[in-house]
């Protein structure tokens, strides 16, 4: 065990021998640290909060009570492989939220970036990928494989299917369920995810220019209703701007992956 002399631990916490804990960390009552869990400088873990598992805590991360952090996958697959679970700096973990170590079909690593929140009761499944910047709201749900963008924001009660991406800047409403991938800075709503726009609230307080907003309107426009397949217009798009935005949105949509696209409603 390594516990920085600075650290403050409750005497009714269980540090369990191998943890390596850093300087200005506070493991407050009743919670318990893994052998083999790392914490960074400033790591405060509130009362009655479990963190397990092959899992590193960036610097200042705060979990609060009766977080489970670091356990095993929800994978009937699973049998017991040596996976991870790393959570960058300034997280903001809320009651109750969940966050399960990768498996070893999916590359064996969970990640969460910086300076995210997680409200009350949300879950991180096994091998999702998380961006800098993610808010997701009360019992909001990332199934396993998932790869969410920088600055994704995802309401309350929302489900997001596994192996679906979500790309950077997108708003999720609450209680919605995404099955397929939605495009960087998109809007999507109701109870089965339909793609309703874009998320022009985020791009405004991030400061995009008034020019790369009306760029990524007529883009949007453009996948929505012009000729051919939603891929053929992508391609268009992808020729023909000089949006630095667009050319985000019309990389990702261009990429390979496992799920269909949400497609801009008529």
């Amino acid at each position: 065990m390594a516990i920085d002399p600075s650290a403050t631990i409750h005497p009714s916490a269980v540090v369990e021998t191998g943890a390596q804990i850093g300087p200005g960390a506070d493991i407050g009552p009743f919670s318990v640290i893994g052998p083999e869990v790392r914490l960074g400088p400033g790591v405060v873990v509130k009362s009655h909060a479990i963190v397990t598992g092959l899992t590193e805590i960036g610097e200042g991360t705060v979990i609060f009570p009766f977080a489970n952090i670091g356990d095993i996958p929800q994978d009937l697959k699973f049998r017991g492989e040596q996976t991870r679970l790393i959570i960058g700096k300034r997280n903001r973990i809320r009651e109750a939220v969940t966050m399960n170590t990768g498996t070893e079909g999916g590359g064996g690593i969970t990640r969460v970036g910086d300076d995210c929140l997680f409200m009350t009761g949300s879950h991180v499944g096994h091998d999702a990928q998380v961006g800098n910047g993610v808010i997701m709201a009360n019992h909001a749900a990332l199934a396993g494989h998932c790869i969410i963008g920088d600055n994704v924001v995802i309401g309350g009660l929302s489900g997001i299917h596994q192996w679906v991406r979500v790309g950077e800047g997108a708003i999720i409403g609450a209680v919605t369920m995404v099955t397929n991938d939605v495009i960087p800075f998109g809007l999507v709503q109701g109870p089965r995810g339909g793609l309703d726009g874009l998320n022009l609230v985020g791009l405004k307080r991030r400061g995009v220019s008034r020019e790369e907003i009306s760029a990524l309107r007529a883009a949007f426009q453009e996948l929505g209703t012009g000729d051919g397949t939603f891929h053929d217009r992508a391609e268009r798009l992808a020729a023909s701007t000089d949006s630095d935005h667009v050319r985000q949105m019309v990389d990702f949509v261009l990429a390979e992956t496992d799920r269909s696209f949400l497609t801009p409603k008529s």
